[in-house]
């Protein structure tokens, strides 16, 4: 922890006083040093993606947003700017802090609906744009089979759902003391992590934690003609899993090609889309936040208020 000056804003860009913010993995990964090579950083460096909060200023040019708008969103730090979105990129100082500074013209922004919860809309942005990703890109059908693995983190909790209200038959990897969660949640059977116990002849099947070099296992319990969808890097290539009759989709939306933020809060409104949150902190413990992501089994979303 450490004080920092207030980001000001520049021309199309929004302040945001942050009323909440929760955990992805790039928020430890990046200042790990995992990525040195390809994304040095200046320390200090503040971490979050995702959030909550209110419109505390606006730059020049800025039309979409006034002091005052409650709004929530997704935006990865300015230094990521080679792997935001061709057009439109959503930049941000980062939204582990007391304010943050945004890119008032991206999709990944919205107002927060009236209906939606500070900590659900700090929880939603990355998990909700991925699972709407992972789902129009399965394009499952009622009655398949879908296998998913890694199923009790944040995407996981969010996608069963989804799964289940598409009809699908739905395995989850879960814990033993996590599968009544899963299975309220809409799975139909959890099974433990071991590939030992995964099924076969699935239609389906997606990878949320797994790396993407070590997916042979998960993709010899997928029927011939059946697809893996994956979300984590590196990206994978056909030949790693060991196939050439099953369908390899590495799923990343950048653009918003599958929609926004104002899409994913029109489906937390209609009770469509969750964020299971596991944990919650105070910004005084956003330190022990980030450790606990990294050393703890948690179910879902960390969530840290201001």
């Amino acid at each position: 922890m450490a004080d920092v000056p207030v980001p000001q804003p520049g021309p199309g860009q929004v302040q945001v006083r942050i009323v909440a913010a929760s955990i992805n993995p790039a928020d430890v990964r990046l200042p790990s040093g995992e990525f040195r090579d390809t994304v040095p950083l200046r320390f200090p460096h503040v971490p979050g993606n995702d959030f909550a909060g209110t419109v505390s200023e606006v730059g020049a040019g800025v039309t979409a947003y006034r002091v005052g708008d409650e709004i929530f969103g997704q935006a990865v730090p300015r230094v990521l700017r080679a792997m935001a979105g061709a057009t439109r990129p959503s930049l941000s100082t980062g939204s582990l802090a007391e304010y943050a500074v945004f890119e008032a013209d991206t999709p990944f922004l919205a107002r927060r609906p009236a209906g939606l919860n500070v900590e659900q809309a700090a929880a939603l942005p990355t998990i909700g744009l991925t699972a709407r990703a992972l789902m129009a890109t399965a394009e499952v059908q009622p009655g398949e089979t879908v296998l998913v693995v890694g199923a009790t983190g944040g995407v996981g909790t969010a996608v069963v759902p989804l799964l289940a209200h598409a009809k699908a038959r739905v395995i989850a990897t879960a814990t033993a003391a996590d599968a009544d969660i899963l299975r309220a949640l809409g799975a139909d059977e959890t099974i433990g992590y071991a590939e030992s116990e995964y099924p076969s002849d699935v239609d389906v099947a997606f990878n949320l934690t797994l790396p993407g070099d070590h997916l042979a296992g998960v993709a010899s319990a997928i029927r011939p003609g059946g697809r893996l969808l994956t979300i984590t890097y590196p990206v994978p290539q056909q030949e790693w899993i060991g196939r050439d009759d099953v369908g390899l989709a590495f799923v990343l939306d950048m653009d918003g090609a599958f929609g926004g933020m104002r899409e994913v809060g029109e489906l937390a409104i209609r009770g469509d889309l969750s964020a299971t949150i596991g944990r919650r902190y105070t910004l005084d413990d956003g330190v022990q936040a980030c450790v606990d992501f990294v050393r703890l089994h948690t179910i879902g979303k960390l969530v840290v208020t201001m």
